[in-house]
């Protein structure tokens, strides 16, 4: 999932609000993975072309969303926790570690094989409020015969 995305994996076949609906609930799968109270950004997901596929047929869905804790203290150790957790709930850790932003927020990137998602997800320990930042994103889907790809 992490590759190129001219190497993206099929998602299968689904229409754009379907997919999107997918990648609601594997953001909402990973809220509860992250298992702190706190609230979430309600930014919906977008819909992005596949890189060299018909863009009329074939799509990829993004999800970005920004998780703010109810007490800030409790983010210490949540990376590594979900670095141990989401391999139990079929994911699996592609990188972990600091970036490369002055920072060195530490991130994290997993793939989803079996639901054909990945999410990059990186602990922004030094603002204020400290928070997390998720960016899911799909494989590449194609619309159903007859159909094409609305962009929203």
């Amino acid at each position: 999932m992490t590759n190129t995305e001219d190497s993206l994996p099929s998602a299968g076949t689904a229409t754009t609000d379907a997919a999107a609906d997918q990648a609601e609930k594997v953001s909402s799968e990973l809220y509860d993975l992250i298992g702190l109270q706190g609230k979430a950004t309600n930014t919906g997901p977008g819909v992005s072309e596949c890189s060299d596929k018909d863009a009329e047929k074939y799509f990829t869905v993004f999800h970005p969303w920004t998780f703010t804790p109810k007490n800030p203290d409790e983010l210490t150790g949540v990376m590594e926790r979900l670095k141990e957790e989401m391999p139990k709930h079929g994911w699996m850790i592609v990188s972990y570690g600091p970036n490369t932003s002055k920072n060195r927020s530490v991130t994290l990137v997993a793939d989803n094989d079996r639901k054909k998602y990945s999410v990059e997800i990186t602990h922004w320990a030094n603002e204020d409020p400290p928070k997390l930042n998720l960016f899911v994103t799909s494989g590449c889907y194609q619309v159903p015969d007859g159909q094409k790809v609305e962009r929203f």
